[in-house]
């Protein structure tokens, strides 16, 4: 975990105590694109359970392992379609830059570019999948 005055993962600009950290503590994300940070954040993180938790029921799997090796750089949002606060549902594209280690021991850069899904039921949003 990171200090509360250390910027935040997912690129606001922030730092984490007014960022993430109130979503990773169990505040509401407001909008998909907000969730959508939180999530980045809580891979860069490691906070598996959170990233359970902001996951639909009807597409979240069993459990979910990270990754130790990989490190998020870098988060771009792309584009955002509703998934305001006061919509169901919403878009959010974006590029996540990531740094790891091949099996071959080299070091391994890469960007994961993904269009993902959310809706929001009982004023929380929850990610879906990948559109």
């Amino acid at each position: 975990m990171i200090d509360d005055s250390t910027r935040c993962p997912c690129g606001t600009g922030l730092v984490y105590g007014e960022c993430c950290a109130r979503w990773h503590r169990g505040e509401a994300a407001p909008t998909a694109e907000a969730l959508m940070r939180s999530r980045y954040s809580a891979f860069a993180l490691g906070l598996p359970d959170y990233l359970l938790e902001t996951w639909h029921r009807t597409t979240r799997p069993p459990h979910i392992e990270l990754d130790p090796v990989v490190q998020w750089r870098r988060l771009d949002v792309v584009r955002v379609d509703a998934g305001g606060p006061f919509d169901t549902d919403g878009v959010v594209e974006f590029e996540a830059c990531y740094r790891g280690i091949a099996a071959s021991g080299d070091i391994e850069r890469g960007v994961q570019h993904e269009v993902s899904r959310f809706v929001r039921e009982s004023g929380r949003w929850y990610y879906v999948s990948e559109a």
